[in-house]
């Protein structure tokens, strides 16, 4: 891997057994990309498998800077739950499924990336920490480009994250595997048809005014698939009825953007919650009237 002026983790440091992986192992550039090197820790069981499009790899990842301190920036353990990606679904931060695409089940390991592969990191990272706590993995990038976005609000909500976007810089992404899915026709079938069950599950939690768990289940089925309509049309509902107001805006917003024929049964469901505002601030004024007086 060729030195850069950027590249801290280069040159001279990846010379010995350590580099800056920190841990022993054999470093191998990945293929024929360039600004890539992977380290194993532990070996994997069986054959590397042929990740066809489709198919669903489970993991945990750790983010650290490529500093002498290895300085943590995301940890998937402290989340709550592992990654799922699936292949061929177009993830916003490309170099994983590169990566991901050389393991084995089982396997730990440690990949260096230069800048020009984790740019977009810090976007992803906000996503990935809203949808662990619950929220929209796209909020604040309905209407234009995360570039846009930064200079508008000039802020991710995170001060890690904004300093590696103002300063971008290579990273280390440790991955253990825990299990490849493959991506056989017999087994998208099958995803097919969980979704829509999930999907049934979360309208009958909506019933029952569940709905903090229509938000955590949801917001799985949108991790996967950014495109589900029905996902983004509950979890505004479910938004909408714990009064979590932007949220539940933003998400209406994007049943429209991918579905316009939404746009009346939105337009109903933006004035329900309009009422319910209403009827709400009129319950605080009259709860709260002549305290101040």
């Amino acid at each position: 891997m060729a030195e850069s002026e950027q590249g801290v983790c280069h040159g001279e440091r990846h010379k010995n057994d350590r580099g800056c992986c920190g841990k022993e192992g054999k470093e191998v550039e990945i293929g024929s990309e360039h600004g890539m090197l992977k380290k194993e820790v532990r070996a994997g069981r069986g054959e590397t498998s042929q990740y066809r499009d489709g198919t669903k790899a489970t993991f945990h990842y750790r983010t650290l800077k490529c500093d002498p301190q290895r300085t943590l920036i995301d940890d998937s353990r402290t989340q709550g739950k592992p990654m799922e990606l699936i292949i061929g679904k177009r993830f916003k931060l490309p170099i994983w499924e590169t990566i991901i695409c050389t393991m084995r089940e089982g396997e730990i390991s440690e990949f260096l990336c230069d800048i020009q592969h984790v740019a977009v990191y810090p976007m992803v990272s906000k996503s990935l920490r809203n949808i662990a706590a619950g929220k929209d993995p796209l909020e604040g990038q309905r209407h234009c480009c995360g570039i846009a976005q930064m200079h508008e609000h000039h802020s991710l909500g995170y001060q890690d994250l904004d300093d590696l976007n103002k300063s971008p810089e290579p990273l280390i992404f440790e991955i253990e595997m825990l299990k490849e899915q493959p991506g056989s026709p017999d087994w998208i079938q099958l995803d097919m048809k969980i979704t829509p069950l999930l999907l049934n599950y979360c309208q009958c939690k909506l019933m029952l005014e569940e709905y903090y768990e229509v938000l955590e289940h949801c917001s799985s089925i949108l991790n996967k698939y950014e495109d589900n309509v029905k996902a983004y049309f509950k979890r505004g509902k479910a938004h909408a009825a714990v009064w979590n107001l932007n949220e539940a805006q933003a998400d209406f917003a994007q049943v429209v953007t991918l579905d316009p024929s939404l746009a009346n049964i939105v337009t109903k469901e933006l004035k329900k919650l309009e009422q319910r505002l209403k009827e709400k601030d009129h319950e605080d004024k009259a709860r709260f009237k002549g305290i101040f007086h």
